[in-house]
């Protein structure tokens, strides 16, 4: 069984046992945060006890899950994503020393199935069969995907503007789809009442704490993958705030347990329509809404539901946070796939966008070991790939009309 010793609350600090609380903290209603007993693992989690380990994937860390068996474990292949030198961005760039870590090589082809994984074994241990969640699309596919097959039935609120590919994902996957006529703040609102009268278990992101400890997975592989080389920097995209705060989980937690004897910078990267992290980061800390708009959905955030969390992360790593347009993330997207083959939805891209603008303005020095991490695949969103790349040539079937062509384009030129 796990070493897990309870809760602690992100915003009132209150420590509360395994059973005290299930979602938020109930003296203030704050986030909470899963901790564990660090001396115990200690003697079990040590480098050589993971050099041991033939298993790859989320589960190889289980000793640092808050799962108490293998019961409910999804059989499907997540985490130890691929870990990429990026020698060619890197030098486009001015950076030595350029990682990517391409997590839309997961099953549902993002960064959430870490966090899917565990909501769905934590629910099952609790002899839940039905799991709700409100997602702009890629959470709700992941959990859709990874319940297949496990008897856990699914109900997802979506905005009813989420990518086609996403709701197909969904719909595929056999999960219940209510699109609401609505942004993803009241996807996430309604679906929160609809739990509540229901008694469904809830997955949303930024309420139930179990998903934070599923992405803090991705830290953990990246450490290994590095040779247990600490990164100087690690950029990654922000919405609600989930993601970077749980990276940053997992990078504290090894080095609790003495696996690292330093820790990473945190780069957070928003889209300027829905930067709210990075305007409380670089403020007074207090979270105000914003519009949300961008084309990049997974990042597309008025509030942001753990946003507290992901400030903190950012100011305790004495981390950066940086805003990009649209028209930057849009042009990350083909950059990254012609320099590196990886292809990013905007919210991936927009990590890339935002590393580069931060080399730009001197933020980020061109030895730096830097690791970006890719959120979610490019197909996830194809017409926004479209719109950055461009369209096809058009020509009738003859050589003719092809050679025309050629000499017009200078295309093999």
């Amino acid at each position: 069984m796990t070493a897990t010793a309870g809760f602690r609350c992100v915003h009132c600090n209150k420590s509360l046992g395994p059973e005290e609380a299930q979602y938020l903290c109930p003296s203030c209603g704050g986030n909470l945060q899963v901790v564990y007993d660090y001396d115990s693992l200690k003697k079990k989690v040590t480098r050589e006890s993971l050099s041991r380990n033939p298993e790859r994937g989320i589960w190889r860390y289980l000793d640092l899950l808050p799962i108490r068996g293998r019961e409910f474990l999804s059989p499907l292949q997540i985490g130890w994503t691929p870990l990429y030198s990026a020698p060619n961005l890197g030098r486009e760039l001015g950076l030595s020393q350029l990682f990517i870590k391409d997590d839309g090589r997961n099953p549902s082809a993002s960064f959430k199935d870490r966090a899917g994984a565990i909501a769905i074994a934590h629910a099952m241990e609790k002899g839940e069969r039905l799991i709700s969640g409100a997602s702009t699309g890629n959470a709700a596919s992941s959990l859709a995907c990874l319940s297949a097959g496990m008897g856990l039935k699914t109900i997802i609120f979506v905005p009813a503007t989420a990518p086609v590919a996403k709701i197909a994902q969904l719909l595929v996957f056999g999960a219940k789809v209510i699109a609401v006529k609505g942004n993803y703040d009241q996807a996430f609102d309604l679906c929160l009442k609809a739990s509540a009268e229901y008694g469904w278990y809830n997955r949303n992101t930024g309420y139930n704490p179990f998903t934070r400890e599923g992405k803090k997975t991705c830290s953990f592989e990246i450490l290994e993958q590095l040779g247990w080389q600490v990164p100087d920097k690690v950029v990654v995209s922000v919405g609600d705030g989930n993601i970077i705060s749980g990276l940053w989980k997992g990078f504290t937690d090894f080095h609790r347990l003495g696996l690292i004897d330093r820790l990473p910078q945190l780069v957070g990267v928003q889209a300027e329509g829905s930067n709210a992290i990075k305007l409380a980061f670089e403020g007074d800390g207090k979270l105000r809404p914003v519009s949300g708009d961008t084309l990049a959905d997974s990042i597309s955030v008025s509030i942001p539901r753990d946003g507290e969390a992901a400030v903190a992360a950012l100011r305790e790593s004495r981390g950066l946070a940086v805003s990009v347009s649209d028209q930057e993330i849009l042009d990350a997207m083909p950059l990254l796939a012609r320099r590196e083959g990886v292809f990013a939805e905007p919210a991936g891209s927009a990590a890339v966008a935002g590393l580069k603008k931060a080399v730009r303005e001197g933020k980020v020095g061109a030895n730096e070991r830097v690791v970006v991490v890719i959120t979610g695949n490019g197909l996830k969103d194809v017409s926004s790939a479209m719109k950055a790349a461009g369209q096809p040539y058009s020509i009738e079937p003859n050589l003719e009309a092809l050679r025309q062509l050629v000499k017009k384009e200078q295309l093999g030129a």
